[in-house]
């Protein structure tokens, strides 16, 4: 492992949180792709499949914001567990009204409830930023936590398609579920690390979203989102046209691994200057990767095309972590973090509605056609939140934050002083953000 991956690790009990984390963020590349190719091979629907892979980012959209906000009020530990637990219930009854083939509105109430799933990657950013808030050390944290995500994105289709067309449909959301309660169980367990939860009165200004960078991030990330919806759902339409159900899985893991090696690679970069700027290239790049996709004629180009566009996924997660902390109260790290995956959720249920009446009605290429019109409208609302990025909150204050329970109380002394500054400056910049 490079020295800076290497230096992130001498924090105590960095690696025991940070392995929880990858467990328990396994379902977001599993659940979802694993309800689509369950319900296919049982109903050869993929219109019904891509509507129930929706309400479950929709539910996830709406419930995953509130319970990151009870993290930050609480702490992980009293709220990722009974959260985790209805989640996990919810999975067992989603399985079994599909091998029991009872009614389609059964399917729809059991994925909605399983939008309880917590966004465990924005736990474990959380904990990071509690250890090196204000440090270098930070952006490489960041990385790695991306780098994670994509590793997770590798194998996770492998794992939830291979298992439910060579064992049975249900294995891989049941995997899924198995994957969550050990990760978070296991994460939570760890309470030296866990970030010290903050109290009602530091959440009387209301919701993160509040924020009008956080805003323009989230929109942003809804379009963004169904770029990946649609890529899921059409390549494993496209590889059952082309005859290999299957290989869709080792297509959408070559996408993760674009990500997955940009993402190394820019952590290891001390980068300065704007990182708004970033974002928008990011965005921009991202939009282009697309045209490409509708040239597809077979796997193999399908393969490389979506490596390609993978290249420009994790520097852009990473660059807007960054952003969140810029915009975004200390007091509100965690909601912050998790509206950006609500973002995604948002935009991964509309790009996998979208694509699975497309491949209904046109065909499975027809459906990449989406993901081209996503990605131009990713950047069009990055142009136009551009200035509201370049405008962040004041600066928190200098050095790290307390890792955990019982830390020094001259930090939430500082936390006082910057919300008062923030609410004096805001009264300076109300208009210029209106």
């Amino acid at each position: 492992m490079p020295s800076p991956y290497r230096e992130i690790f001498a924090a105590p009990g960095s690696k025991g949180f940070s392995a929880a984390g990858f467990l328990g963020r396994m379902p977001l590349s599993m659940m979802g792709i694993g309800i689509v190719t369950m319900v296919s091979q049982l109903t050869g629907r993929y219109g019904l499949a891509g509507a129930l892979s929706a309400t479950l980012a929709i539910s996830a959209a709406v419930l995953g914001p509130q319970i990151s906000r009870l993290v930050d009020r609480h702490g992980q530990r009293r709220v990722l567990r009974p959260a985790t637990l209805v989640c996990v219930v919810a999975v067992a009854g989603l399985l079994l009204s599909a091998q029991q083939r009872w009614p389609d509105w059964t399917l729809f109430v059991f994925a909605a409830a399983v939008g309880c799933v917590p966004s465990v990657g924005s736990m474990v950013r959380a904990r990071w930023a509690a250890i090196y808030r204000g440090r270098r050390e930070l952006h490489t944290a960041y990385a790695f936590e991306s780098v994670a995500d994509e590793v997770c994105f590798i194998f996770g289709p492998i794992l939830s398609i291979g298992l439910s067309t060579a064992w049975f449909p249900e294995a891989g959301p049941l995997l899924a579920a198995c994957f969550l309660a050990v990760g978070v169980l296991w994460l939570t367990a760890q309470r030296a690390t866990e970030p010290v939860p903050h109290p009602r009165e530091q959440h009387q200004r209301g919701s993160a979203m509040r924020s009008p960078g956080l805003q323009v991030l989230v929109a942003t990330f809804v379009a963004m989102g169904a770029i990946f919806g649609t890529v899921d759902v059409v390549t494993v339409a496209f590889a059952e046209e082309q005859g290999h159900k299957a290989s869709a899985s080792l297509v959408l893991s070559v996408y993760a691994l674009g990500s997955c090696l940009a993402g190394v690679v820019f952590g290891l970069l001390r980068l300065k200057g704007d990182p708004a700027r970033r974002f928008l290239l990011g965005v921009c790049a991202m939009a282009v990767s697309m045209i490409p996709l509708q040239l597809v004629g077979n796997l193999p180009f399908l393969a490389v095309a979506l490596f390609v566009a993978g290249l420009s996924i994790a520097p852009t997660m990473v660059t807007t972590m960054a952003l969140v902390e810029q915009h975004v109260p200390r007091a509100q790290l965690t909601e912050g973090m998790t509206w950006t995956s609500t973002g995604l959720a948002v935009g991964v249920a509309l790009g996998s509605s979208a694509a699975g009446l497309v491949v209904d009605a046109s065909g499975a290429a027809a459906g990449y056609v989406v993901c081209m019109v996503a990605g131009a409208l990713s950047a069009v609302v990055a142009f136009l939140g551009y200035r509201r990025l370049r405008r962040p909150a004041p600066q928190r204050p200098g050095g790290p934050a307390p890792q955990a329970r019982g830390g020094s109380d001259a930090h939430d002394e500082n936390d006082r002083n910057h919300e008062q500054r923030e609410g004096r400056d805001k009264g300076r910049d109300k208009g210029r953000v209106a």
